[in-house]
């Protein structure tokens, strides 16, 4: 079966804290690598390149930021071929943030975007049940 469309993967949680602590937990290096990955080059900031280091798989990625609106949106390209990742934030009642990462731009045969959508889907997930751990209940 052919694909008619491009998968574009979506995750999305609520975490039950401030969206500007939420967005730093996402852009500062020393609280990501609490939750996602084991070592950075820096914090995201428009134009840079910084690189996400996963020690213990001994992989790591280039990553272009493109795009920071403080407590609203981050927008990244990485791998290779690059695709493009988004996160925005959403300010909900009570003090609590609503999370959507977007991934798109996915490349190769059908099947090979198949697989690279649904890693993503999961990886993302992981990544979001992992904030929200980290900044309800200090879980790492």
């Amino acid at each position: 079966m052919a694909l008619q469309t491009e998968p574009i993967v979506k995750a999305q949680m609520l975490i039950r804290r401030p969206v500007a602590e939420v967005f730093e937990a996402f852009i500062d290096p020393a609280i990501t690598t609490r939750f996602w990955f084991t070592k950075s080059s820096g914090r995201l900031e428009p134009g840079k390149q910084v690189r996400w280091d996963w020690e213990m798989y001994g992989v790591f990625a280039d990553v272009d930021v493109k795009a920071v609106e403080p407590n609203r949106r981050i927008l990244i390209e990485w791998d290779d071929p690059p695709t493009r990742v988004e996160w925005t934030f959403t300010a909900h009642p009570h003090g609590t943030t609503l999370v959507v990462i977007t991934n798109e731009g996915f490349s190769g045969e059908d099947e090979a975007i198949a697989a690279q959508a649904i890693d993503s889907m999961g990886g993302f997930t992981l990544v979001l049940a992992g904030a929200k751990a980290l900044l309800e209940h200090g879980v790492e």
